[in-house]
């Protein structure tokens, strides 16, 4: 198979459409996600069969030569065969054909991804955290999504519907006539459709092939600082010294009123119990879906703001610079969680990356040890410690007082000049400050501390000389990591 090449001036977006689909096309819509997972589940039985037949095989002491052969995960070997059971198979047997091939290949190629992650996971060659063995995905909680990437997949000529395999014509939420118009004119071609019920509605996603003209942005030689926050969602300060901030909407915040009351109704019905098989009643499904409309106004609230921001960010600046924050340890804090998880910074984050890249600028991720906000962005010094709730910087060397944000954004823009040579505010050399031994940029405990005392003295008490003093305050000169 020839493998796909982009062509010059050519590159890869994805166009996501709203669906206002019909009693009939909903009814196929839900037939072919359901298809999907249904091919997910008899891989992943098909599969891991054979990983339990042979750990019983090895207890009744069977050797490595009789034990039953391992089955292959790839995609083509997982295709072969379920073409040969499906015909047989009573769970398939009766309606396979009904839905479009691509139901099926979604659900197969998602569950070797799967395996694939494992096996790469276990034996190390995967980074991030340890993926387990993949599980069978359940009705109520699967996501119900197909793919399609062969057969009759095209927006029609009036702009308003759309056409797929085997689910035929649905009709769009709005007129897009201007990728009629970009189709027409052979600089857009759709390489493949995902659909997708999310917030209760049907989308549709068109990855294509579209001649998009390099747009720089507006200022290319100005650096821009950004820290994230809670009490403001985010400070940027350029190299021009000058500062600015995007305020926390805190949409969550703002709905946990009515999501209270909803959630109240809603334990007032009969919901579904699994363990007994009941059905939630009408009321129920009625309560249930006034609750999920004030999570999905939330949701895409917070999405219109983070995309605004990011994108102009990316617009205005040549260089971005932003902090490599630990989302999912900050996220254990139980007193901040639900705030930090309503700011999305690792969203934010995500969207830099790639509008920058799409602009021709260059997104540079500070270390996730640099001391931005500890760091005088006058004369460089940083301090040992400076707790969460001191909100005012205030240099013990120079005598800067300033916004502790402000301050952290400065220092953000100022660490982009020491790669790129343009001038900073505040980016003074570091021969002009005062050296010093230790700051507070690298980890310092490596583990917890116990809990209980061990061996040593009464009490787990440390003579003096055992302690870790805190050193004073040095001058901060740390390389940058790109991303």
């Amino acid at each position: 198979m020839k493998k796909f090449q982009q062509r010059p001036g050519f590159r890869l977006v994805a166009h996501k459409l709203a669906l206002d689909p019909g009693a009939e096309a909903s009814r196929r819509l839900m037939s072919h996600t359901g298809a999907s997972r249904a091919a997910y589940n008899w891989a992943v039985g098909w599969v891991t069969a054979t990983w339990w037949q042979r750990r019983a095989e090895q207890s009744y002491g069977i050797g490595e030569d009789g034990l039953t052969p391992w089955r292959d995960f790839s995609l083509y070997a997982l295709r072969k065969a379920f073409n040969e059971v499906k015909h047989t198979d009573p769970r398939f047997s009766s309606w396979w054909e009904e839905n479009s091939k691509e139901a099926y290949n979604t659900g197969l190629a998602n569950a070797s991804a799967a395996f694939t992650n494992y096996a790469k996971s276990k034996s190390g060659k995967r980074k991030g955290r340890k993926m387990g063995i993949p599980r069978f995905k359940t009705l109520r909680r699967a996501r119900r999504t197909c793919r399609f990437t062969t057969g009759v997949i095209r927006i029609e000529a009036g702009g308003r519907h759309i056409t797929l395999p085997r689910l035929g014509t649905i009709r769009l939420h709005e007129h897009r006539l201007d990728l009629v118009a970009l189709i027409e004119a052979g600089e857009l071609r759709i390489l493949s459709a995902t659909v997708r019920l999310e917030h209760e509605r049907w989308f549709v996603s068109f990855q294509v092939e579209q001649l998009l003209p390099v747009e720089s942005a507006r200022r290319p030689d100005t650096a821009v600082g950004i820290d994230l926050g809670i009490k403001t969602l985010a400070v940027y300060a350029d190299s021009d010294g000058t500062t600015a901030e995007e305020p926390n909407p805190r949409h969550l915040d703002t709905a946990l009123r009515q999501l209270r009351r909803t959630s109240r109704t809603v334990s007032r019905r009969q919901g579904p119990d699994r363990r007994t098989g009941q059905k939630a009643s009408k009321r129920w499904e009625k309560a249930n879906t006034a609750r999920n409309k004030v999570h999905h106004r939330v949701a895409n609230l917070r999405a219109d703001t983070i995309h605004k921001l990011t994108t102009r960010l990316a617009a205005e600046y040549g260089t971005v610079v932003v902090e490599d924050l630990n989302v999912a340890g900050m996220g254990r804090n139980r007193r901040l969680s639900r705030r930090i998880a309503d700011a999305a910074f690792g969203e934010i984050r995500r969207q830099l990356t790639y509008k920058t890249a799409q602009r021709g600028s260059r997104l540079v991720v500070a270390d996730r040890w640099y001391p931005s906000s500890k760091t005088c962005s006058g004369c460089g010094v940083a301090k040992a410690k400076l707790p969460l709730s001191v909100r005012v910087f205030a240099c013990d060397h120079c005598g800067l007082v300033l916004d502790r944000d402000d301050n952290a954004a400065l220092n953000l823009a100022a660490l982009a000049a020491r790669n790129t040579g343009t001038g900073v505010a505040g980016d003074l050399s570091p021969a002009n400050a005062e050296p010093k031994p230790r700051g507070a940029d690298q980890k310092t405990r490596t583990t917890r501390p116990r809990r209980k005392t061990g061996t040593g003295r009464a009490g787990g008490t440390t003579l003096p000389h055992q302690r870790q003093t805190e050193t004073r305050d040095r001058t901060q000169t740390e390389a940058l990591k790109l991303w």
